[in-house]
């Protein structure tokens, strides 16, 4: 495949700082080498709603700027300087599954973790890569978290 349209190759993928989101990018950056892509690797938060009587909470520090953190940590620790790929990081407002689906419009592959930061784990766990699956408008690889068997030396 070459370029579509003068724009690059994108290779998006969601990013929340779990396992298996580390892993995502870790196999996206692998996958954008490979097809000469760059990787948007991006971030969503939204304000936690409750229904009844809350207290509002003011945050010591922005959700956003603690995506930034999530995401910039994320990029260091897949990034290989001897086979460098272009990231480029976005955080977002807003639904994770929404923003990656946003994102993925013109993208060749959306990559998402299995599982990651939601509540209700036994409920929805999966829910995001789920729906990205259902409704993505390009390719969708999930990638599972495996503890590496091999022993730490």
């Amino acid at each position: 495949m070459t370029e579509q349209s003068g724009a690059p190759r994108r290779i998006v993928v969601g990013v929340d700082g779990s396992p298996s989101s580390v892993d995502a990018l870790r196999w996206a950056v692998d996958e954008a080498r490979v097809r000469g892509a760059v990787v948007e690797a991006v971030s969503a938060w939204q304000y936690q709603v409750a229904v009844g009587w809350t207290v509002p909470i003011v945050p010591e520090e922005d959700f956003s700027d603690i995506a930034r953190k999530v995401l910039d940590n994320a990029i260091a620790e897949v990034a290989d300087a001897e086979n460098p790929v272009e990231i480029h990081p976005h955080v977002v407002e807003g639904l994770a599954a929404v923003s990656l689906l946003t994102a993925a419009r013109d993208a060749e592959l959306l990559v998402v973790g299995s599982r990651g930061h939601g509540g209700f784990a036994g409920v929805l766990l999966g829910s995001v890569s789920q729906h990205c699956v259902q409704h993505a408008p390009c390719p969708v690889v999930v990638v599972r978290h495996h503890e590496d068997p091999r022993p730490v030396k």
